[in-house]
């Protein structure tokens, strides 16, 4: 039963977030700063996700095929290449990293 009373929980406490977005004041929202940090936090947050898939395994440090993946990615984006040719070169990277060493 403590499952669904978290289950319940967390949809409470999700429409109450989604509810205080919605009750901001239009004037807030065309400030500045506010349009900068609404840009910004999503790709922060996606850095940070990516970053914890790859290189983290339980409480320790990973280095294995999707990190020379994300290398190769990086790479690819620090010569301007489309994003095609990006995830194209993090894949083929990826998979002959595996086929190496596994």
């Amino acid at each position: 039963m403590s499952v669904w009373i978290a289950i319940a929980a967390t949809a409470v406490g999700c429409y109450l977030v989604k509810l205080l977005g919605l009750s901001v004041p239009a004037g807030v929202l065309e400030r500045p700063l506010v349009k900068r940090l609404a840009a910004l936090v999503p790709v922060a947050l996606l850095a940070a996700l990516t970053a914890q898939q790859t290189f983290a395994a339980g409480q320790s440090l990973r280095l294995d095929a999707g990190a020379a993946g994300l290398a190769a990615a990086a790479l690819a984006l620090l010569l301007r290449a489309p994003f095609l040719v990006v995830v194209t070169a993090a894949v083929a990277v990826t998979a002959v990293v595996r086929a190496l060493t596994g």
